[in-house]
Parts: structure tokens; sequence; C-alpha cells
């Protein structure tokens, strides 16, 4: 039996409803629960597998889930309250980077393989391409607008962009309603193994090493209880640091395969969860842990989806987008986590080249959305 930490006190919470969408980044919360990692910090986790990024948003809300493997954007649209309802946010830890992709239809890639830019190929269409993301505030939407800008498409203008439910995509591909898609993996995979497009850019080369999921609460849950909040990181801090052997990213694909989670074959998981690359030379591989360098939830990276919703016009209201991003990451929380397991924290700035050869620092905020050509 594993012995309980005492580190803290006794969580004030000691069974909890994490929510999920079907995507091989849920790994980390699959791993927590299968491998009963709660245990020695006093919890037990029960894995709620919900149909979309809506229903994991409103069950935040309602209460029906205590916190949930979240968007990172989704946190920020919520808290910000842009096209939907506005409630006070949490982001606990950051639970992986880079993993995420952007897929296109045979056409479409194809032409890109035969010389043609991206923006080229789009325009042959002669119609306003259709590209589905996975939640309007979300990182996938935020991805796919940044390179569509950086190759010189408005994607607000020359593109008609919807949303759509991750586990969708590769099937709405298949059936001609969509012209490529971004969100996370394993459905381009799916998609290219049905023969329906081909994968032509990858998030980590949009934002090399960018955050994507989340350990995302309601911010009075993290209030209420604090000792649940900081037994709930460390579980999962645990079940990242699992998932950074090559055999344990293959015992994960088996257990993401079973229809209660993702309900595809092991080996498209597999293939594209790997350490390494995956056969994709220009991808950098997804992470969950590197001695808990992926995990610190830094404000400057949640400032910078501010930035985004200013730059596309979603957000035009007079805020402190810094004060913003300080409440709703719980870096204090992740600290003392984090301190009691032993694990290092990366410092607060950290600068990051874009595609577009543009750098994020987490500065001035003012003069970096002043440097974009495209914007709303």
């Amino acid at each position: 039996m594993t012995s309980p930490d005492t580190t803290f006190s006794a969580p004030e919470r000691t069974h909890l409803r994490l929510g999920f969408v079907a995507l091989s980044d849920a790994a980390p919360l699959a791993a927590a629960a299968l491998r009963d990692l709660g245990a020695r910090h006093g919890i037990t986790i029960e894995l709620c597998r919900q149909p979309s990024w809506a229903a994991v948003r409103d069950k935040l809300l309602s209460g029906e889930i205590d916190a949930a493997h979240a968007l990172y954007g989704l946190v920020y649209g919520v808290q910000l309250g842009i096209g939907g309802p506005q409630a006070d946010m949490a982001v606990l830890m950051v639970l992986n980077r880079n993993g995420q992709a952007i897929t296109l239809s045979r056409p479409l890639a194809d032409a890109i393989d035969a010389g043609a830019s991206v923006k080229q190929a789009l325009r042959a269409l002669g119609r306003p391409p259709v590209l589905a993301q996975t939640f309007p505030t979300g990182t996938h939407a935020m991805w796919l607008y940044y390179w569509l800008a950086a190759q010189g498409v408005h994607p607000l203008r020359d593109v008609q962009s919807v949303v759509i439910p991750p586990p969708r995509m590769a099937d709405a591909l298949v059936e001609g309603a969509l012209d490529g898609f971004c969100a996370g993996e394993p459905w381009h995979a799916v998609a290219q193994a049905r023969g329906a497009g081909r994968t032509v850019a990858y998030t980590s080369e949009i934002w090399p090493d960018h955050p994507e999921k989340v350990l995302a609460c309601r911010r009075d849950f993290a209030a209420l209880y604090p000792n649940t909040a900081r037994a709930l990181i460390r579980t999962l801090l645990d079940a990242c640091a699992w998932l950074d052997a090559p055999a344990h990213r293959t015992e994960i694909a088996g257990a993401l395969a079973s229809k209660e989670l993702l309900g595809v074959s092991r080996e498209l998981i597999e293939a594209r969860l790997a350490t390494t690359d995956g056969g994709a030379a220009r991808a950098l591989p997804v992470r969950f842990f590197d001695g808990g360098a992926v995990n610190y939830p830094r404000a400057s990276d949640g400032l910078w989806f501010i930035t985004q919703y200013r730059r596309w016009g979603m957000l035009n209201t007079d805020i402190d987008d810094a004060a913003i991003a300080a409440s709703v990451n719980q870096t204090a929380l992740y600290r003392e986590a984090a301190k009691a397991a032993g694990i290092a924290v990366p410092g607060e700035q950290r600068a990051a080249t874009f595609c577009d050869g543009r750098v994020w620092d987490g500065g001035d905020t003012a003069a970096y959305l002043a440097g974009f050509a495209i914007g709303a």
C-alpha cells in the first residue's frame, strides 16, 4: 500500500471528478487515474470524458466536474467572458507542450508539396476555405490564426473558420465538409490514415515548446480547497514525470486506445505520442515533464493569449492584462506543490521566437501588438 504524503494538511476533498476530451495529451490524467497516483496525496480521481470543449467549460462552471484537462485559451476566454459566460478561473499547471498540428485536404497538401505557397493553394480553391478549430478562444484557433497570418492569409477575412469537437475532425475532412483543421492528436494521424489529408504544419513550428493543455478549475475551487489543489498538482506532476519514459508512452497509448478514453487504435496514438518526433522531422515531440520545465504556469504564457484576443478584435476593453494573467495562473500554489515534490521551478521570463520571426518575452504588449502586419 502506498504511504500517504503528509507534507501538507489533508485534502479538503478526497474524490475528484476530472473532465477531459478524447485527445492523446489527456495522457497525464489517464496515467494518474489508471495508476492511482493520487493515493499517496490523499485523493482519488474519476475521469469524465466530455464530447467537446464547450461541455468542459459548462461542467466546470456548473460544478459537475472539479477540474479538467483544458485548452489554455479556453480558461482565458471564460475569464474574460469572450463569447460566453464569464467566471473567475484558475490554471493550476501546464500539462503538456507541443503535440498539435494543422492538416489540410489532400488536394491542398499536394499543391503545397508541388511548390505552391499556402496562400496560393488556398486561393486556387476559388472560394473561402473552410478550416476548423476546436474552441473560439482556444489554443487551436490561436495557432491556426497565427500560422495563416504568417503565410499572408487573413484568418478572419480570407477563411471561413468553424468550430468542431476534436473527435469529429477526421470525419468532417473525409466527408468533404472541411478543407483542413487545427487540433490535437490523434485526429491528424486518423485523418492521414484514412487518406483524407496530410499534416502540413506542426504547432511546435509556430511557437517552439508552446504551452498547450492546462489543469484548470474555477478560482473559487482553488481558494476553498487549497490542500486539494496542491494534492492534485502533485498527482499530475507524478503522472507527467512517469510519462517521460519511452516505454511508458507506449503503455499509455494502449490505455488511451480503449473506447472509454479515445477509441482509436494504439498504433495511431503511439506514433505521434512518442518521445522522439515520430518521423516528422520538423516537429518537436510532445513534452509532459522534463524535470518540471514543462509544468510551471508562467503568467506571461497566459498574457500571450490575451494579446492574440486583442489582435483579432475579440477583446477591446481597457483592463490590466498582466494583472488578469497573474490572477489566473496559480503560481504560488504550483510553487508550493513543486517545492514539496523537490521539483525545480523555472524562471518567470521565457523568450520565444515564432514562425514569423516575432519574439515574445512577456514584455511591452502594446509594442508587440503594433508589430503585426495582419490583425483585426
